[in-house]
């Protein structure tokens, strides 16, 4: 058999296991609601926590970026793609988050490789809790460090791995992006400084969200950026944009200057795009109504959960996953809410465990109370 051929093979086998992947096209986006070919619905699928994607401001933002400083940087960061759009956008993290310095990546999933591979060497052993993300694991895999997981949250495993590896690095999450829970930061802080390891923490999920003007999870947790060797986090979520940054000391980040090479051979990101992000900051610094108003939802929704008897998973954030069991039964339920005009995607295996499927029901600012009553009237009929 061919290359060709075993990738087909594959493919027939992922469909009929009901495992199939495709992505819809999108015609219009509008917050909470999104139009295709096939009708309007409203969108309980999305990241943009806060509503920011189609504020004006941010739009404005954009397009001056493009006008005052071209659509793409022309380089890598090294040679001329560091533009002044790039500075003003890293000095405005820098005050927001209280770190030395930052460098800007195309990806979470590049900033994740950077981070776990750049920042050990063969002496280090890399412990990550089991849930997470795909980058983190696949950066593990790659990095000359050993590497170990420990089971969801639990601190008496990472304090007994951390026993037996003293001076690793513990890495984890703010919010679990398919669980939607957090972990408890200052335990597990807490165990590092003791066993005399370093805290890496992919906080994509929680920025913007989390925390004093959206600081993060940390924050919200009563850590300091100090507390944390490495913070990763992105502004593809709640900031409404693309890329991601790395943050912490200035040793640190001079260090990865110099050897990461994800930042060193790739072309640096949009300077327009950094224009954005920079307002983006500034409007989820200053604009604290768009966490309460979340925040609101997800009561709302996490109320008449209950009350319907939902088997939801213990999340205060605006993840909120419903488990369902089967893949087949997920899709099915998800296919019918479109028919209905709500856009739900299911998530199956492999990217949640087997009879773990689910829907996966993220809460922005822009839902009104109606739009969470209609989804979970609608779910009460179909489960």
């Amino acid at each position: 058999m061919d290359r060709l051929q075993r990738f087909a093979q594959q493919i027939l086998e992922r469909k009929a296991a009901g495992l199939y992947r495709q992505h819809p096209a999108i015609d219009s986006y509008q917050g909470r609601l999104l139009q295709n070919k096939q009708g309007a619905y409203l969108n309980f699928s999305g990241n943009d926590y806060l509503g920011l994607a189609t504020e004006p401001q941010l739009i404005k933002a954009l397009a001056e970026g493009a006008e005052r400083f071209g659509v793409g940087s022309s380089g890598s960061p090294l040679v001329t793609g560091f533009h002044y759009a790039h500075r003003a956008l890293s000095d405005e993290l820098c005050d927001w988050l209280g770190v030395d310095d930052v460098l800007l990546f195309s990806s979470g999933f590049a900033a994740n490789q950077v981070m776990l591979q750049h920042l050990t060497d063969k002496t280090d052993q890399l412990l990550l809790d089991k849930l997470c993300h795909a980058s983190l694991i696949d950066a593990a895999l790659h990095a000359d460090a050993g590497y170990k997981r420990f089971p969801h949250q639990d601190l008496a495993a990472l304090d007994m791995l951390l026993q037996r590896y003293p001076s690793a690095l513990v890495v984890t999450e703010g919010v679990f992006s398919m669980d939607g829970d957090s972990p408890d930061l200052p335990a597990v802080s807490a165990l590092c400084k003791k066993n005399k390891a370093d805290l890496l923490l992919d906080d994509a999920h929680a920025l913007g969200v989390l925390g004093a003007e959206g600081r993060g999870s940390w924050d919200a947790q009563g850590l300091q950026s100090g507390d944390m060797l490495c913070l990763m986090a992105n502004f593809g979520k709640a900031l409404a944009g693309q890329g991601a940054f790395l943050a912490g000391s200035a040793t640190m980040i001079d260090y990865l200057r110099q050897f990461a090479r994800h930042y060193i051979y790739s072309t640096a990101l949009s300077p327009a795009l950094c224009w954005a992000m920079k307002i983006s900051v500034e409007l989820s610094r200053s604009q604290g109504w768009r966490r309460d108003k979340l925040n609101d939802n997800i009561q709302l929704f996490k109320t008449l959960a209950a009350d319907a008897g939902f088997t939801v998973l213990p999340s205060n954030t605006a993840i909120q996953p419903l488990i369902i069991g089967d893949s087949d039964k997920a899709m099915l339920i998800s296919a019918s809410l479109k028919k209905q005009g709500i856009w739900l995607s299911a998530i199956r295996p492999p990217t949640v465990p087997q009879g773990s499927a689910r829907l996966r029901i993220t809460l922005s600012a822009l839902h009104q109370s109606d739009d969470i009553r209609f989804l979970v009237q609608k779910l009460e009929q179909l489960i």
